[in-house]
């Protein structure tokens, strides 16, 4: 339990804006070891002091962000991993790999994770050759940004 939100650690949220400065330490007096660039991409805070957040990114990288720059809006990033990596992983009409696929996502394609059943993710995406989002399920197992069989509603 974080000490500051008494809320769970560790626990996923994303980043709030496009410009979001991880820190060495939990103050502005700290250096900026990274800036991430990029609203939406789900970290994982792991540690709290005060109005500071360590977090981790889905590469393992660690520092500290001040609070106001996290949302709690879930988000997750699609993985690539084993024999398949580099290859697009389906997302399906339905939480079943026997139906319709309605879009193959690369690897680091980031999209909003409206539910999850603890095996399968309900995955809302904006996909730049096509007018809208397409909505569709994941595999959890296959999703940076939600922990095994976890639900989310």
């Amino acid at each position: 339990i974080g000490p500051a939100t008494k809320l769970p650690l560790p626990r996923y949220v994303s980043l709030k804006t496009d410009r979001v400065n991880l820190r060495e330490g939990p103050s502005k007096d700290h250096r900026t070891l990274w800036v991430f660039q990029r609203a939406g991409l789900p970290v994982e805070i792991i540690a709290e002091f005060e109005t500071w957040r360590r977090i981790r990114d889905s590469e393992g990288t660690e520092g500290w962000v001040l609070h106001s720059l996290l949302s709690g809006r879930r988000t997750a990033v699609v993985l690539s991993r084993g024999a398949d990596k580099g290859a697009p992983v389906s997302l399906y009409d339905r939480a079943d790999p026997a139906s319709g696929v309605v879009a193959q996502l690369q690897a680091g394609v980031i999209g909003s994770v409206k539910n999850c059943d603890g095996t399968w993710c309900r995955l809302v995406v904006a996909l730049p050759q096509k007018r809208g989002d397409v909505d569709g399920y994941m595999r959890q197992d296959r999703l940076w940004g939600v922990y095994p069989n976890e639900k989310v509603e």
